[in-house]
């Protein structure tokens, strides 16, 4: 899959960095024509977990989006956290107070995963295909 454009960008591990991430998104796939609604509330909830489970005091978190010539999505976000890592979310707990946002990741979302990362970190990653339709 050949990649097409790409943003990096790193950015405070705080509820304003999240907010960031997902406003940074919105402009980014509209400056690449791409729709975004169901990519930003990904990223939404990827850099909240970020933020709220991946959050080592000093280091920030980054925010990747790389858009294939194919038309997928691939979002990833990386925090210190490599101890943490998130687990597929329980279908059959649909009241649970936690594991709502990777609910919503895997109903948007193509496919998902974790990566390990450098130094101690991980990498969340999904990827969100053309003309798949959301939940």
């Amino acid at each position: 899959m050949n990649q097409k454009s790409r943003l990096r960008i790193q950015l405070s591990a705080t509820r304003r960095g999240a907010r960031l991430a997902r406003l940074l998104t919105e402009r980014q796939l509209d400056q690449w024509g791409v729709p975004f609604e169901e990519a930003a509330q990904v990223v939404a909830e990827l850099a909240a977990n970020a933020v709220l489970h991946g959050r080592v005091r000093g280091r920030d978190f980054r925010l990747s989006l790389a858009l294939h010539d194919d038309g997928t999505l691939r979002i990833e976000v990386t925090d210190a956290r490599g101890d943490r890592i998130p687990a597929p979310p329980d279908p059959v707990a649909e009241d649970a107070e936690t594991g709502r946002g990777l609910r919503i990741v895997s109903a948007y979302a193509d496919r998902w995963g974790v990566a390990e990362a450098a130094a101690g970190a991980k990498t969340v990653w999904a990827e969100l295909v053309p003309g798949r339709g959301g939940p």
